[in-house]
This record gives C-alpha cells, sequence and structure tokens, in this order.
C-alpha cells in the first residue's frame, strides 16, 4: 500500500489525537512567555512558539494540498519541490504531494541559488513550495527555471512573484483526491548529502517509503503510548524515515527548532518525550553542558525518555560510555543507511546489543548485506571491503543519470562507497568511505579508525581525518582538531596521545581549527580538502 494509506488510517483512528507539536525555542525567548502561555494554532501561519495539529487536521491539510495542486495542472508524476525549513506544515504538504500522485522533492535548506536551480532543472520539478527564509534565493532565480510554473509561499507577506499558499489550500476540499496511487509508483526525489560531490538525484517508489516506515517500528518497537522528538531537516531521509515510526504507531511527534542542549533537554521534559534521534554533535554537546551544571537534570522530567539513538555518522564509542554514565537507564542504538537505501535502517545495531557499541551493526528488517572486494566477490569475515545492501528500500535510480546508477546498483544490490568488515558474531564495523581511505606509502589508512581513537581525549570536541598530497609518501593523514570550549592543546600533547596508534595510523600533521558538517551532521570533508590540500601547514596552538 501506498505510504499515505497510514495517515488516512490515523486520521480515522485517533481523529481529535496530537500527531504534530512544532516549539520554537527563539520565539519564546523573544517574547519572554512561559511553557503554559502558547496559542493552539489550527490554521494559518503566526508567531507562537508551540503550535500543534491532530490526525485529522493532518489530514485534511494534506487534502487540500493535494486538491489546490491538482486545480492548477499538477498530474501523476509530476514532480513538486519543497524548500521549507522544520515547520507544522512541512510534513502535511510533502503529503498532499503524494496524495495528488506527484512526487515530493525535498530540497536542503542550506542551497544557494544556484544549487536550487540546478536541482530543480535535475528534478524536472513543475512546482516549488518555499517559505520566507528562501525569498531572496528564489526570486534570484524566479526568471530562470522556465519548467516551474507554480510557486507558492508559505509564510506572512507573500513576495509579489509568488502566490500564497495557505490562503490559497484553505478553500480547497478538504476530501481525499480521487487519484489511484500504488506501491510501485514514483514517490519521492531526494537528493545525496552532497559530501562527495554534487547531489545526485535519487528516485523511490511508495514501497521504498513504507519498507522504511516498517523497518523504523521494527527496530525501535513505537507504540501509540511514545513521543518522538525530531530535530534533524526533514528534507533529508533521516529524519521522515525516523518520524515513520510514528506514522506507523499513529504516535506524537515533537518537531523542535532549534540543537541547544537545555531546549532538547527542556523539551524532552515538557512533552513527555520517549524517543529521541541526536547526531553526534548534538549528544556531545549536551554531554558537555550537563559536565558544566548549565543543565540540571534534578529539575527535569526524564523517567519516560526510553530511546536515544543516534545515526548519520559513525558514532564514537567513548560518547556512548558518557552518556550511559549519565543515563544509565537509556536504551541505545545506532542505525546505518544511505538516501540510495531510504534512509536509515538498512544496517542497524539494536537495542539489546549495546555491548558491541562502535559497530553499526546487523542487517536490519527486511534487508540483506554483502561485503565485497573490488571484483564484487565476499571476503573473509575480519577483512575490510565495500558494503553492500539488498532490500525494499533500495532507490529505483539516479533519476536522468544511467551511468551513475549503473556504477552502484547490480541485480538489485546497492554498492554504498562505505567500506566495512564483519567480526566473527556477524556485526558489521563502518571503516570509512570508499573515497576516504588515504593510502600513505602503500597502506590504507582508514579516517574513522583514527577519528575515534582522537575523540578519546577528553580535550577534543571533535575531529576529522583528511588526506594530504605526500612527495615522498603520496598521501598523508592529517588530523583537523577542534578543542573543547575552555580548554587547550598544544601539538605535542596530541602526538603524545597518539603514540598508542601503530606508528603508520599516526597523523603526521595537526591542525586546530572547527569542524564543518551539514545539517544531517556528516563531516563536509570536501571543504576541509579544498581548504588544506595544497597550502603549506603549519599547526599551532589553540586556545578554546
Amino acid at each position: 500500500m501506498p505510504i499515505t494509506e497510514y495517515l488516512e488510517r490515523n486520521a480515522k483512528s485517533y481523529p481529535n489525537e496530537t500527531a504534530l507539536i512544532e516549539i520554537n525555542p527563539e520565539i519564546k525567548e523573544k517574547r519572554r512567555v512561559t511553557w503554559k502561555e502558547y496559542e493552539l494554532i489550527e490554521s494559518g501561519y503566526a508567531e507562537s512558539f508551540r503550535r500543534e495539529i491532530t490526525w485529522s487536521v493532518f489530514e485534511e491539510k494534506a487534502n487540500r494540498c493535494a486538491n489546490l495542486l491538482l486545480s492548477r495542472g499538477i498530474k501523476k508524476g509530476d514532480k513538486v519541490a519543497i524548500l521549507l525549513m522544520n515547520s507544522l506544515e512541512w510534513l502535511p504538504i510533502y503529503f498532499g504531494i503524494l496524495k495528488a500522485g506527484a512526487l515530493a522533492v525535498p530540497l536542503n535548506y542550506r542551497y544557494t541559488s544556484d544549487e536550487i536551480k540546478y536541482c530543480l532543472e535535475l528534478s524536472d520539478s513543475d512546482a516549488l513550495i518555499f517559505g520566507n527564509e528562501f525569498i531572496g534565493r528564489v526570486e534570484e532565480i524566479c526568471d530562470k527555471i522556465d519548467r516551474v510554473k507554480l510557486l507558492f509561499y508559505v509564510g506572512d507577506s507573500c513576495p509579489t512573484f509568488a502566490e500564497n499558499y495557505l490562503h490559497l489550500s484553505a478553500n480547497f476540499s478538504s476530501a481525499k483526491p480521487d487519484i489511484t496511487i500504488t506501491d510501485k509508483d514514483n514517490a519521492a526525489i531526494y537528493f545525496s548529502s552532497g559530501t562527495t560531490g554534487f547531489p545526485k538525484a535519487i528516485l523511490h517508489n511508495h514501497e521504498s517509503l513504507v519498507h522504511a516506515a516498517l523497518t523504523e517500528q521494527n527496530h525501535h518497537g513505537q507504540t501509540h503510548d511514545d513521543v518522538f522528538l525530531c530535530i534533524p531537516p526533514l528534507y533529508h531521509t533521516g529524519a521522515k524515515m525516523h518520524w515513520f515510526g510514528s506514522l506507523v504507531s499513529g504516535s506524537k511527534a515533537i518537531l523542535l527548532k532549534g540543537v541547544k542542549p537545555a531546549s532538547i533537554i527542556e523539551t524532552v521534559s515538557r512533552e513527555g518525550c520517549s524517543i529521541v534521534w541526536l547526531l553526534v554533535p548534538w549528544a556531545q554537546d549536551i554531554l558537555d553542558a550537563i559536565d558544566r551544571g548549565e543543565i540540571d537534570l534534578k529539575e527535569q522530567k526524564l523517567d519516560q525518555w526510553r530511546l536515544m539513538h543516534i545515526g548519520a555518522q559513525p558514532v564514537p564509542p567513548s560518547l556512548i560510555k558518557r552518556w550511559k554514565a549519565i543515563f544509565p537507564n537509556h536504551d541505545y542504538d545506532t542505525n546505518y543507511g544511505l538516501s540510495e537505501s531510504i534512509g536509515p535502517g538498512c544496517v542497524h545495531l539494536g537495542i539489546e546489543n549495546t555491548h558491541k557499541v562502535g559497530a553499526i551493526g546487523v542487517p536490519g528488517y527486511g534487508w540483506q548485506v554483502r561485503i565485497v572486494d573490488d571484483k564484487r566477490q565476499d571476503v573473509a569475515d575480519g577483512e575490510v571491503g565495500e558494503l553492500a545492501v539488498y532490500g525494499p528500500g533500495v532507490m529505483s535510480c539516479y533519476y536522468k543519470d544511467e551511468k551513475a546508477t549503473a556504477e552502484v546498483l547490480d541485480n538489485g544490490w546497492l554498492f554504498t562507497g562505505d567500506m566495512a568488515m564483519r567480526d566473527e558474531d556477524g556485526f558489521i564495523y563502518l571503516v570509512d568511505r570508499k573515497k576516504d581511505v588515504i593510502i600513505s606509502g602503500g597502506e590504507n589508512l582508514y579516517p574513522v579508525q583514527i577519528e575515534d581513537f582522537l575523540r578519546a581525549n577528553d580535550k577534543i570536541k571533535d575531529v576529522a581525518v583528511i588526506g594530504l598530497p605526500d612527495q615522498r609518501l603520496g598521501e598523508i593523514a592529517a588530523a583537523i582538531i577542534e578543542i573543547k570550549p575552555g580548554m587547550s592543546a598544544t601539538e605535542d600533547e596530541i602526538n603524545e596521545f597518539c603514540k598508542a596508534l601503530p606508528r603508520y595510523k599516526r597523523p603526521h600533521k595537526i591542525i586546530f581549527a572547527d569542524i564543518p558538517r551539514n545539517p544531517t551532521g556528516k563531516i563536509e570533508k570536501p571543504k576541509l580538502r579544498k581548504i588544506y590540500c595544497g597550502e603549506s601547514l603549519v599547526a599551532t596552538q589553540i586556545k578554546g
């Protein structure tokens, strides 16, 4: 069945129960209001720090969106792009696009105007629904995107080059449109994160989306009583597919804007969140804030919080050790996935396997996994090879890119470009991106392994290891290190710490600098290579 049927079921089964809550701490701080002084807004867009909708209103808004699009000539198979920050409008618009039989095309909110134009053209988008934050970027390209006939604006003070989506959609029928959708119909185009180059357009059908929902609910056992805290951007498969577990169980979800540690903990307490998905930097920031005494856990209601899970990047075992020391009753899980495999879950650790922290886990619900050499032959346990996955969530293709598709898809198997190894117990460990492997003097160095080692240093907040050109060795490993606030470190200290590593794995250069990460938490190594490759590098002492 298509993913839209879960929404329709929830609207019938739980019509008056809360589906989504949006919380914006910045508005709360600006207005200096308390948690009890909030507005419940069922339509329109206003400055409230806490807004919510029920399942029936969610369904009605999605249907109004679909009927608006259909009235403007959007047909089954057309593409409608979404360029919005996380908000209460995001998911109803997404489902409205699907209900119209169209394909949803979520766009990264960090895209420049040129990148927005590129992605609209690559995906053959026929319409764009955008928010206030993007008026300037869309205005720069609105005369250059000939195929995009419809520009809808979500917010107050609609610009002259667009139409007011909220006013228009409110006047359309809330009845389900008469559009037949099947599992095999195309549903969405997502874009790769661009950490290894310019984004590729990834095509998924409804079967992929449904499998993502079933995988998430199977892994984390969401019940109707759970409350999921969603912080990462909804344009990415990770956040949305984790929320799909709430969709399957008909349970409440909180969309929190901002990543301040105090706001996260306060929201968990006030809203009774039981499941929280964090990125590595946010988990680190929460622990650091607790250590500094900025958060008093005794003042918070956290007994209902049962699961903290992390995905989107390798997780340092030292981080989870710290987390469990402060939150000993939390279940923990990590998920591995790609947008090409419809987000998280093709490999997952499992809450029963915390003793294997450091591994990304075992094949997920409905998934098969292989680790292969350059000839795509299986390697033995303990050997490093490329990770390949197979299951109902594998993408249909890279849209309009047969060559790139052929490079990664082979008889239904998706070759991920990630290097991994499997231990004797069947647990898989992510070693690194294939393109990030450093070949130094004939030795393969896997940056993730060096990064995990360095993160165990109490002074280090974040670290990225990249390869730099070297006339003698071909490449050398350079460690870019971000020191925790209030602390300082020197090159000699880090080199002394690294003596516990085998000599060939020790970084040849130490660089103290901030670590750039994209909105899904991945280190932007192409950006670091652009900054540091070819430059004369001098390690300097820095105080946090």
